[in-house]
């Protein structure tokens, strides 16, 4: 910065401090805003490498993840009532009947079953991969008892259908009161 000459009138009523301090406000300002902008294009090639490597690393994680076939898939269901039953439907195409294991209890279902890819393609060759291949369960929480020798389990059109007859707790019996002698 190169300093100007002031006249006397401008040192009496501090105009050229004025200019000056401010013309060295700007200069300073615009030293932080290049500081400030360098630091940020810094910071953010940084972030997008760490995002892409969590990317990467996640992406490879999950084939692995899928290869290891430890963790299990989850089916998705509908479940609704009847005047009698609780039925429950599940998608599950590519499933055979012999692999699928179904247990009950009087007031929850697990379906359990793996889905085998008669396919072997290397994870590298996938463009996107989003059916699942493995072992798959879902547990359900019945709404309200159920007659578990009475459930019925049939597969059409790779549909899984379930009914659960549900037992009658309003149900009214009569008793007869025997007389003791």
């Amino acid at each position: 910065m190169t300093k100007q000459k002031t006249s006397f009138l401008d040192k009496i009523t501090g105009n050229q401090e004025d200019k000056e301090n401010k013309e060295r406000e700007i200069e300073i300002e615009n030293d932080n805003e290049e500081i400030y902008s360098d630091e940020n294009d810094i910071d953010n090639n940084e972030n997008k490498k760490s995002d892409e490597d969590k990317k990467d690393k996640s992406n490879e994680e999950w084939i692995n993840d899928k290869e290891s076939s430890k963790e299990e898939g989850q089916l998705t269901i509908d479940v609704y009532q009847t005047e009698n039953l609780i039925i429950i439907k599940s998608i599950i195409g590519g499933v055979r009947p012999e692999n699928l294991d179904i247990s009950i209890t009087v007031d929850m279902i697990t379906i359990k079953g793996t889905r085998i890819n008669p396919d072997k393609i290397k994870p590298d060759d996938y463009y996107y991969q989003e059916c699942f291949w493995g072992c798959f369960s879902r547990s359900i929480i019945l709404p309200c008892d159920v007659k578990a020798e009475k459930v019925e389990a049939t597969m059409k059109n790779g549909i899984l259908t379930v009914k659960l007859p549900k037992i009658e707790k309003d149900s009214s019996m009569k008793i007869k009161v025997k007389e003791e002698e």
